[in-house]
């Protein structure tokens, strides 16, 4: 007669909401053994009965997970057996305070599962938008509390019909306690409204939804996570007609398709993409368009990429395919405003923009815009972190204390951390407007309450005049901690690879305010969470007009020139320079020359700018980025030759001197020479010294891991060429699921203040 013991497994990670519990049910019942499994406020407790070879078969089982888990740890103790014949799913324990830690995963991509019934005459959610199941549907944006139980989301208004309440409460059922569960007769219901705000008495809402769309209209439709504002991708009418009432020029609109199928039709994917595609945290991706996908070129002017998404929800699904075509799906708000989620907010704010609004009645509480990423020497790169990923914490190698940190003033995120777990929190855009500062404290009070973190330090940029510095030093807590931009940009690429340091790390982006007051953003660091020592900058371009050069980038050109030909470039056989007025071109020369209103910056990214600007005849740069972006996506893949280059190891920092490769470029360009090839040559001379300086410096440092970071390293040209002229004499670190720009910069915050309160 075999004995029975018992065993306590505490699981903790990404495992409520995910069909974790009734896993574990069936997982018990094949082994015979009883018990139960409950929500805790940290995650899941499993107390199990048995005989012990069962209970060592049940516990290898837990190996394995449903997919959308993810589990950090297990702690297993022996405990007394007890005397239970079944085993139990349990009303979850409280959440306890304090040390609880969000469990509830991000936002679920639509299984095949629920697509299926959807599509499926016979079932009784056919067509129903707001399907889901233990496997996917809706999450951290209706989650109100943890434990995540319905009680503590925005379906606790829904009452469960009596066939919900039964699939609920069957373990043999998919949605056996499925939190969200709801159906037309019981749950949220679409709502089809008109530009005069009335609503339209139609049995199914999205058919003349669609319709709508493939007649061109621009409709605001509510998504998980917040509104879009969608029109259809091939007509140049509608797409042009959104830029105008959205006021956005032309920065690229992302696509949604329904499935890979349809994205193959649009893109030349490899197979990394099309796994990042239909993940489930569903991104947006940037991959290469087909050149006759039939997409409106106004999507993304003077783009060969174009942001695919696969359809993450029932509601895109339908409308996909009532529009039976690609949808231009971008976020609902004007230009540099935070997105809108509710109602009302959306019916006011987006008025002139959409023709008609496809709306549900489930609340969305956590507002969070999609995720964008792309493939980087064949691994994913996310650049904006947000739905599908978060609150899904990142892991620390070392405790901290409990903090805040506030992060930077563009495409600002912030985190909370305790002990070895970090929450980024979803993207909040650039802090340049009162909706977007408002949206953002409404942010971080909403996650902080989620994760029942109290933070004794609040770390923030050094920048006096970042929003997110103010708000960080009017909080209330005592302890405020300034984190050097680039720093906090190495540390965070750090935390994500388990670095403890020091590390080689390679800062490129457009610009931070640096420990002397000036704005660095070429810099190649040594650094470890405490301290770093800035090795090597690339030479300072002058900034005539301040911020105003960043937007009238001839502007940089020019400085660039005056500068490396000493004062004398051949002004009048570039092609830039007949777009400009002699009079607008003179008195920037004269603010250069008596260094009038023209700070000096370092940043890798403004010397993107200034060649492409050179190159391409680019006189204004529309949106963050876009003259880089352009420069980089000319570049002739073939060429491998490179320019010269100089460098002043004389001085601290060394100096990495560009004026040769400027002056180079510059008569290739006058010569006749392509864009392409100018352009390849640019990305490959700041490659080579970059290799050069690290490669000496190693000599100098010893041989430390290399880490790339800032929002340069988006740029895959740069990123995978740098590795490849590095690797394999060092040990080289790329981001991947911490964004290398500034989405990225609040965990290197976080880790860095903790290590530098350790030292007060």
């Amino acid at each position: 007669m075999n004995s029975r013991e018992g065993r306590r497994i505490l699981v903790r990670g990404v495992v409520q909401g995910v069909g974790f519990r009734p896993w574990v049910w069936r997982l018990a019942q094949q082994a015979g053994l009883a018990g139960r499994v409950f929500n805790d406020g940290q995650g899941v407790t499993i107390e199990v009965f048995g005989a012990p070879a069962a209970l060592d078969r049940f516990i290898a089982g837990l190996e394995q997970t449903p997919p959308a888990a993810r589990v950090h740890s297990r702690q297993i103790e022996t405990i007394a057996n007890q005397d239970a014949s079944e085993f139990i799913i349990a009303p979850s324990g409280p959440a306890g305070e304090p040390g609880r830690r969000v469990s509830i995963p991000p936002d679920i991509a639509t299984c095949a599962d629920c697509l299926a019934e959807i599509e499926d005459t016979h079932a009784r959610r056919f067509h129903y938008a707001l399907t889901n199941c233990t496997q996917c549907g809706p999450r951290f944006s209706i989650a109100r509390e943890i434990p995540y139980d319905r009680v503590h989301t925005t379906m606790a208004a829904f009452a469960m019909c009596a066939d919900c309440r039964r699939e609920y409460e069957d373990p043999g059922d998919r949605r056996f306690h499925a939190q969200p569960i709801a159906c037309p007769a019981c749950g949220p219901l679409l709502l089809l409204v008109d530009a005069d705000g009335a609503a339209l008495d139609v049995a199914d809402p999205a058919g003349p939804a669609g319709r709508l769309l493939a007649a061109g209209k621009i409709l605001a439709v509510k998504g998980i996570g917040g509104f879009h504002l969608a029109c259809d991708a091939t007509s140049s009418a509608a797409v042009c007609r959104l830029r105008e009432r959205k006021q956005r020029d032309e920065k690229p609109f992302a696509v949604m398709v329904r499935d890979l199928r349809a994205a193959e039709a649009l893109a030349v994917l490899d197979n990394a993409e099309r796994a990042l595609l239909t993940s489930v945290e569903r991104p947006i991706v940037l991959v290469k368009r087909k050149g006759d996908s039939g997409l409106a070129p106004e999507v993304a002017p003077e783009n060969p990429m174009v942001g695919l998404l696969l359809a993450y929800s029932p509601l895109h699904h339908l409308l996909l395919s009532q529009a039976d075509r690609p949808l231009v799906m971008t976020s609902g708000n004007l230009s540099e405003e935070p997105i809108a989620f509710d109602d009302a907010d959306a019916q006011s704010r987006l008025a002139k923009i959409a023709d008609a609004w496809l709306l549900h009645d489930r609340p969305i509480e956590n507002p969070c815009d999609d995720s964008v990423g792309r493939l980087i020497a064949g691994q994913p790169v996310l650049f904006r972190r947000s739905r599908g990923y978060v609150p899904r914490s990142i892991a620390l190698a070392s405790p901290v204390a409990p903090l805040l940190a506030c992060g930077a003033h563009l495409k600002n995120t912030f985190a909370l951390a305790q002990g070895r777990d970090a929450y980024l929190g979803p993207h909040i855009g650039d802090l340049d407007n009162l909706a977007t500062l408002v949206a953002y404290e409404r942010a971080v009070a909403r996650l902080q309450r989620f994760v029942g973190i109290e933070p004794e330090i609040i770390a923030h940029d050094l920048h006096p005049s970042y929003q997110s510095t103010r708000y960080a030093l009017a909080r209330p807590e005592a302890c405020k901690i300034a984190v050097q931009h680039h720093h906090a940009h190495v540390a965070a690429a750090m935390a994500e690879h388990g670095l403890a340091g020091p590390v080689f790390g390679v800062a490129y982006d457009g610009t931070g305010l640096g420990s002397d007051g000036t704005a660095w953003g070429g810099e190649i660091l040594l650094a470890d969470f405490a301290q770093f020592e800035r090795l090597a900058t690339l030479r300072p371009i002058s900034l005539a007009g301040g911020d105003l050069a960043i937007q009238q980038v001839w502007r940089l050109a020019l400085a660039v020139l005056d500068d490396a030909f000493a004062g004398d470039p051949p002004m009048d056989a570039l092609a830039l320079f007949k777009l400009i007025p002699a009079g607008e071109i003179a008195l920037c020369r004269r603010m250069i020359a008596e260094k009038l209103n023209t700070p000096l910056a370092h940043g890798a990214g403004r010397y993107f700018d200034a060649l492409g600007a050179i190159g391409l005849g680019a006189t204004h740069s529309h949106f963050e980025g876009q003259v880089a972006m352009r420069w980089n996506f000319v570049a002739d893949a073939g060429e491998d030759r490179r320019y010269d280059f100089a460098l002043d190891a004389t001085r601290r920092p060394w100096l990495m001197d560009l004026r040769p490769m400027v002056r180079q470029a510059t008569m290739d360009i006058v010569a006749g020479r392509a864009p392409a090839v100018v352009s390849a040559r640019f990305h490959n001379t700041l490659v080579a010294v970059t290799a050069e300086v690290l490669r000496l410096l190693r000599q100098e440092h010893g041989n430390h891991p290399v880490v790339f970071t800032g929002g340069c390293f988006q740029n895959a040209r740069m990123a995978e060429s740098l590795r490849a002229a590095l690797s394999p004499e060092f040990a080289v670190h790329l981001p991947g699921q911490v964004p290398p720009g500034d989405g990225g910069l609040a965990l290197g915050q976080a880790v860095v203040a903790d290590a530098l309160a350790k030292r007060l």
